[in-house]
């Protein structure tokens, strides 16, 4: 089988992890990069069986309309909440890539649709999302498959035996992921838990945002930013992780820190409820937070992720 992949991750391609994983399922597995800074990329020449694409928007419009002209099924892969968590409108990004709002009206509903009736074959990260791509009249069969992700490294984490107050939070300083919410959570939480730290592991075009926020919160001695870190040392000393992110398209964090036994407190985005994460609006996250504190509990993953055979089998059966 030789599949075609659309994607909007510039780093996806020979090297990549996942790359790797699905090239070494096929026959011949390439990938055709269009997102922000591409008006219009070069196809490959030769035959395809199946060309897929990582959204069902204007890009997965774009992958149709490949996968039409070279005479190739058409898959397309869903890893985005198409309802959002939060509710709040925001502008779109990108070529397809949107901060929904909960209502999903507009165009991008009439494109998902049109691409999504389209498809041979469907797959989404989580069964929420299933679920909402049958409410789009989706009439092929839907797959759910997770993001590939090797618990086993994070099952493997010996936490501290001295767990003290420290908020873990991990993530890309951009708005999608909300990063200053964090800071007004751990400015509410100090008020009634004076020893609380937050360390904010990432980076991104909000850093200096941040650090501006917290010394006008005057938290500069209570919220650490190490940049981008392997987070398994620092999921070793945390006692609660936080997610204060606008919508997810899966959440691999959240699965991350749950395998290593460390509670999450987070919106309802993406795997969070099905992972078993301490799901609250987002203006309780706050409290949320203070209890996991108080109590001292331990995180729970209730999914079980496919392994690294049989995760590959199972993509290769979604195509």
């Amino acid at each position: 089988m030789k599949v075609l992949s659309i994607s909007g991750d510039k780093e996806f391609g020979p090297g990549h992890s996942r790359f790797e994983l699905q090239k070494s399922a096929v026959d011949e597995f390439v990938a055709v990069y269009w997102g922000k800074g591409s008006l219009w990329p070069k196809i490959p020449k030769g035959k395809f069986d199946v060309v897929t694409v990582q959204d069902p928007f204007w890009r997965g419009f774009f992958a149709w309309w490949v996968a039409r002209k070279i005479g190739a099924r058409f898959n397309v892969q869903v890893h985005v909440d198409l309802q959002g968590a939060s509710g709040s409108r925001k502008k779109s990004v990108g070529l397809g890539l949107s901060l929904w709002s909960a209502d999903f009206v507009g165009y991008r509903e009439r494109i998902a649709r049109f691409v999504l009736h389209h498809a041979d074959s469907i797959r989404t990260v989580s069964e929420k999302i299933k679920e909402q791509v049958q409410t789009l009249g989706a009439q092929v069969p839907i797959s759910v498959l997770p993001v590939y992700i090797d618990t086993s490294i994070y099952g493997s984490v010996v936490r501290s035996s001295h767990i003290g107050k420290v908020i873990l939070w991990i993530g890309r300083f951009e708005e999608e992921k909300d990063p200053l919410t964090a800071i007004d959570v751990i400015n509410d939480v100090v008020k009634d838990i004076p020893e609380a730290r937050l360390t904010m592991l990432g980076k991104g075009s909000l850093g200096s945002a941040l650090r501006t926020q917290a010394a006008r919160r005057r938290l500069a001695g209570r919220v650490e930013f190490p940049g981008w870190q392997d987070p398994a040392p620092y999921l070793a000393r945390a006692a609660v992780v936080l997610s204060t992110s606008q919508f997810e398209g899966y959440g691999a964090g959240i699965v991350e820190a749950l395998a290593a036994g460390v509670p999450v407190v987070a919106p309802d985005v993406g795997i969070a409820r099905e992972a078993g994460a301490i799901v609250v609006p987002r203006e309780e996250l706050a409290g949320a937070v203070m209890k996991v504190l108080e109590h001292g509990m331990k995180g729970e993953l209730r999914i079980k992720p496919p392994d690294k055979e049989e995760w590959t089998r199972r993509w290769k059966e979604t195509l």
